[in-house]
This record gives C-alpha cells, sequence and structure tokens, in this order.
C-alpha cells in the first residue's frame, strides 16, 4: 500500500503585526490556495509569524546591556544589546566564540543566539524578534480556533531554524506543537526480519519541521505557513518538551 505526504505552502499570506488574528489569516490563505482543513491535516507554521502576532518584537534602543552582556558581546563579536536580550531569554550561556554564542533558552532548547533574529522584521536594524513566550501554547490557541472554525481535528506545528552540531546549515525544528506527537516510540516493535527495537524513537515533528522549511525557505519567499496532509502516525495531544534530552542524559553538556 503507497503512502503520502503532501506539502503545500499557503500563498498571500500578509506582514503579520502585533495582535494579528493568525486564525483568520491563515482561513484566508486556505481558501486563496482552494484548500479545506481536514481531520488529521497539520498546518506547519514559522515561528515569525507567531512571535510578530504576540509582540515579540523588542527596540534595541530601548535595551541597555549590563555589564555581563558587554563582554559576552565584545567575545562574541556581537550588539551588547543584543547579547543582553539572550541574557534575559535564557537559563545559561554554554559557549562563546565569535560570531556565535550557545545557549539553553528558558523553554529548554540549546540554540545560537538564543534564537534572537533581525532578518524578516519590517522595522528595521534596530528591531529584532525574540521566540514567542510558550510556543506549545500557542500551537494550542491556533489548533483551538481552526477546530471551533471549521470542524476539522486537526495538528499545529511551530518551527524555527535550527545549526546542528557536527554539521553545516541550519534546518527546520519543532519549537511549538499541538495535536500531534512529537516523538513515535518504536521501541519494543519487531523489524522485518523479527528483532526487537531497543532504542528507535522516531523524532516525527522534527522531520516534519524540516520537510516543510523546504517550501518556507529562508530568505524572501513569504511562505510562512504550509499545509501537510497524510501525516503518517496517528493523532494525539503532545508538547514539544517530548524532543527535549535532559541534562542527566546529555553526554555534551
Amino acid at each position: 500500500m503507497s503512502r503520502e505526504l503532501k506539502l503545500v505552502a499557503l500563498p498571500g499570506m500578509p506582514e503579520v503585526a502585533a495582535g494579528a488574528d493568525l486564525a483568520t489569516l491563515l482561513r484566508a490563505a486556505l481558501s486563496r490556495a482552494r484548500l479545506t482543513l481536514q481531520n488529521g491535516d497539520i498546518l506547519v507554521l514559522a515561528q515569525k509569524i507567531i512571535s510578530k502576532a504576540e509582540g515579540r518584537a523588542v527596540r534595541l534602543s530601548d535595551v541597555t546591556p549590563c555589564t555581563r552582556a558587554q563582554e559576552f558581546a565584545r567575545q562574541g563579536h556581537k550588539d551588547p544589546r543584543v547579547v543582553e536580550l539572550m541574557l534575559r531569554e535564557s537559563r545559561k550561556v554554554l559557549r562563546v566564540k565569535p560570531g556565535v554564542i550557545i545557549v539553553e533558552h528558558q523553554l529548554g532548547f540549546i540554540m545560537a543566539n538564543a534564537g534572537i533574529d533581525h532578518s524578516n522584521v519590517p522595522d528595521g536594524e534596530d528591531t529584532v524578534l525574540l521566540l514567542p513566550e510558550n510556543p506549545d501554547a500557542s500551537a494550542r490557541t491556533l489548533r483551538d480556533q481552526l477546530r471551533v472554525a471549521t470542524g476539522a481535528a486537526i495538528g499545529v506545528l511551530i518551527i524555527d531554524s535550527f545549526g546542528r552540531a557536527w554539521r553545516h546549515g541550519v534546518t527546520g525544528m519543532a519549537i511549538g506543537i499541538a495535536g500531534f506527537p512529537a516523538l513515535i516510540d518504536m521501541r519494543g516493535q519487531k523489524d522485518r526480519d523479527g528483532r526487537e527495537l531497543r532504542v528507535t524513537q522516531i523524532a516525527a515533528a522534527d522531520e516534519l519541521a524540516a520537510a516543510a522549511s523546504l517550501l518556507m525557505g529562508q530568505a524572501d519567499e513569504g511562505t510562512p505557513a504550509v499545509l501537510a496532509r497524510g501525516f503518517p502516525y496517528a493523532l494525539r495531544e503532545s508538547t514539544v518538551q517530548e524532543l527535549i534530552r535532559p541534562e542527566n542524559e546529555d553526554l555534551f553538556r
């Protein structure tokens, strides 16, 4: 039996401003694409439109860096005001080198520069965008709004671009999840030769995030929303915490 996963970048999403009604904007984009939400569909959304709608833009001219931020900025060749925001958004700083500061974000992610970004922020170089305060909650709210509006049992995935240890380049990764599994635990199941799987867990949300990110792009594509149809696992409630390895299981911290 053949399986198919269909991904469609939704056209015509406008620039999102603070307070925007994302559910309404997404429904309009679906209509332009002549699509109707169906049970089992997953909407994959770029973090930036969530952060913009939730008012997570910060003007650097309003930020005063502390002494610690100034020191890390000197080591990392960074704007001290941006580093000050990194410190506010993070639990701890793990590594500093010219061009990058690796932190443990308040949300638990190990990431560069606390996810703070200038790109595709319309207010110029003085403004940066922070991650949503609670991406899982943001995903749940949108999922619930769209379920009420359409009657469809869907999932919502919020993604951001992450670098990875030992590899060049960035890829889409999950930061907020509602209505579908982040992790698929295959332990105890059998392979084709009848051997029991002992360690296999599938980061399904990250796999979908990476696939959708191909359509979203990283520059001026203007397609921050992707409809995924044909997700090959049963939907269930989940959170991104399923994907985050605890520090006591982390061999590199």
